[in-house]
């Protein structure tokens, strides 16, 4: 069991980001839609929820600048605040957004934004270190060595401890790993977008890299609890996804309907099993689902007592094989900067 601040909770599960990486907590917390995209929210209950996670023994938050747009790492700051020291920090740059028009969005990857990018979050979260620092996507204007050099330099200032991509290919992975060891590649990752088993997955692998997994949960799909696109807010980004709409939602309705079947038949929910099929896929994996509610993050923390047999992995398979689900997993625009 590791040391540290963990120590105090044994029931917790840890994993190392890569053979010689950083040590985590088994299962993390995406904190995005504590701030935005998924309708209404309340800083208080994202706060309650930061802390419970934080003694149930999470050690692993992720946020980004872009989340907010730039309000998600100051949320994040003040939870952490006095108990910095129990807390893992990972945060992307890369996106720049205009609070007056948050629909629109751009990549920014050069040298030149780096550092104050960096200098802005660590004022936000209010911290001396970021633990984590992605590349939140590659700015096809600019060489993936370019960028990840420049980040490389904070590393050597002490402003960062470890770097780490986010949606790039296994090709640009290993470009940026050349430049400067990378700690982690970030990629929606879960029973419906098996995306990076197209050789992202196995890169990791080979080049000593952790692989964390966001929207473990399908944004909310896999765990049963969306019946109908109604049960979106208006202002809900899932409403503008394809898999979310028309005909595909209701085909994706049906797969979930069998995934809720297997875990009844497992005594777990839908979520724990879709949690554990992903934890399943490899030791260098780390899942960030994200909520901003108790109840969801007690029964998400609940998979990692949930042992998936080979048997069972087959059968998860075999009702939700790769490829199986509808619709793309982002508007057209969002899919040309997930494929970098």
């Amino acid at each position: 069991m590791a040391s540290g601040p963990r120590a105090h909770n044994p029931h917790m599960q840890t994993r190392t980001l890569g053979p010689e990486g950083p040590t985590v907590s088994a299962l993390g917390l995406g904190c995005m839609g504590m701030s935005e995209f998924y309708g209404g929210h309340s800083d208080a209950e994202s706060i309650a929820t930061l802390h419970h996670a934080l003694d149930r023994g999470v050690t692993f938050f992720d946020t980004a600048d872009m989340y907010g747009p730039y309000t998600n790492e100051k949320l994040l700051g003040r939870a952490l605040k006095g108990r910095r020291a129990q807390a893992f920090i990972a945060t992307k740059f890369g996106f720049v957004r205009d609070p007056a028009n948050p629909a629109a969005r751009a990549v920014d990857g050069r040298p030149a934004r780096v550092a104050q990018a960096c200098e802005d979050s660590l004022q936000r979260l209010g911290v001396e270190h970021i633990d984590l620092y992605y590349l939140h996507r590659a700015d096809p204007k600019v060489p993936i060595e370019d960028t990840v050099g420049a980040m490389a330099q904070l590393v050597h200032a002490g402003k960062v401890r470890h770097l780490g991509l986010s949606e790039v290919s296994p090709q640009t992975l290993e470009r940026a790993h050349g430049v400067h060891p990378l700690t982690a590649l970030q990629s929606e990752y879960s029973l419906w977008t098996r995306d990076p088993e197209q050789g992202a997955l196995a890169a990791c692998e080979r080049l000593g890299i952790g692989f964390v997994p966001y929207s473990p949960l399908g944004r909310g799909f896999l765990t049963g609890a969306i019946k109908t696109p109604d049960d979106f807010a208006a202002d809900d980004y899932r409403r503008m996804t394809p898999r979310f709409q028309g005909e595909n939602f209701t085909r994706n309705l049906a797969l979930v309907e069998k995934v809720k079947t297997l875990a009844a038949d497992k005594g777990c929910s839908a979520a724990q099993l879709a949690l554990a099929w992903v934890l399943a896929q490899g030791q260098h994996i780390v899942p960030i689902p994200g909520t901003r509610r108790l109840r969801n993050l007690d029964e998400n923390l609940g998979a990692r007592d949930v042992r998936l047999t080979d048997e069972e992995l087959q059968e998860i398979d075999a009702v939700f094989p790769a490829g199986v689900s509808a619709g793309a997993r982002y508007p057209e625009g969002m899919m040309q900067l997930v494929r970098g």
